[in-house]
């Protein structure tokens, strides 16, 4: 981290974050961030669901919510970059505050509730992306919708000709009763909706599915099904998890979902059983706890064929990304592996 990203990362600490992550992006969107550029090398070069990555290090959503710092991000040193997510009517998300810093446990607990502009904002803005980058979107259903099947296909249907990637978010526990669809026979049903309008697409793109990390064994085995059968691309685990063991901050008891290095162990071993349980014929990225190359590698050999962080950046600043990625490049060559799809798996059992 340079001196001047350390700086801003101490001011913007003394403010509320939410309006601290406002401030963020609004000082990355006047380039005062400095951003390292495309990161990349035939070591790091990766295949995701038919997605040429430069690097397997991507930007989880929730970071750009609203696709408003779109140009920026390309230059962030990210191999893919997710934003959203979007609903098909804007909605102001749950009451404030909302957003807290665990700064003891290097994590953050959330509630926002799907606060976005809305999928007709968000898709003019996708539109005039820069195109030497790999984007996604994170599509989500208004918390009133009366059928949130309908509003996932709805946003896909009006984004996707912008998009490299979708991914169905049905794991966000600040949206009630969401996580339900995480059931076989509601999953089933949804992801024939999103599958079926993704054959319309003029251009049809891979559509991932984000899980939570608070599943049983068997729940797991029932999404790998699932998702081995739909028609899915490939799987993002997990989303935030509502546990809350071994925290210190007294904003533990806050409601929402839990993301940061606490998570790292849950969702890395829900990615290894879910690595099993679909025998390596679905990509997966791992997401949940990752602040260093190390993090991101474990993954990796756990299972996963790409990543994403966003809550570690509150803590470490935009530059991880890049410091993860020439990491990775090191850990893999100390490993004798040519390419990151070598080493994909390779110390699952640990896990497990």
């Amino acid at each position: 981290m340079k001196p001047i990203e350390r700086l801003g990362l101490g001011l913007l600490h003394r403010l509320d974050p939410e309006r601290a992550h406002g401030l963020a992006l609004k000082a990355l969107r006047a380039g005062l961030v400095p951003l390292p550029g495309r990161i990349t090398s035939p070591r790091l070069q990766t295949v995701l669901a038919g997605l040429d990555l430069p690097n397997p290090v991507g930007l989880a959503a929730g970071f750009d919510k609203n696709a408003e710092a779109l140009g920026p991000l390309s230059r962030a040193g990210f191999g893919f970059v997710e934003v959203g997510a979007a609903t098909p009517r804007p909605q102001p998300g749950n009451p404030k505050p909302r957003l807290f810093r665990l700064t003891e446990d290097r994590a953050a607990i959330n509630r926002f509730g799907f606060n976005n502009d809305g999928m007709e904002t968000i898709a003019r803005r996708l539109a005039d992306r820069p195109r030497d980058m790999v984007l996604g979107l994170n599509l989500g259903a208004n918390k009133d919708s009366a059928d949130r099947a309908e509003d996932f296909a709805r946003v896909l249907a009006l984004c996707g000709p912008h998009l490299d990637f979708a991914t169905v978010n049905v794991s966000s526990p600040n949206t009630e009763a969401l996580r339900d669809l995480q059931g076989a026979a509601a999953l089933r049903a949804l992801l024939k909706g999103v599958t079926d309008t993704r054959a319309w697409l003029k251009r049809p793109i891979p559509v991932f599915l984000k899980i939570a990390p608070d599943l049983s064994d068997n729940e797991i085995e029932d999404i790998a099904e699932v998702a081995l059968s739909s028609g899915i691309d490939a799987i993002i685990a997990t989303n935030t998890t509502l546990s809350r063991g071994g925290l210190h901050n007294p904003a533990k008891g806050e409601t929402g979902g839990l993301s940061g290095a606490p998570l790292f162990e849950r969702s890395t071993r829900v990615l290894a059983r879910l690595s099993a349980a679909t025998d390596g014929k679905l990509p997966l990225i791992g997401v949940g706890g990752i602040s260093s190359a190390e993090d991101a590698y474990a993954k990796i050999c756990a299972g996963a064929s790409a990543v994403q962080l966003y809550t570690a950046l509150i803590y470490h600043g935009l530059s991880l990304a890049a410091d993860i990625a020439h990491g990775l490049e090191r850990l893999l060559d100390r490993d004798g592996h040519a390419n990151v799809a070598a080493a994909v798996g390779t110390k699952r059992k640990e896990w497990l």
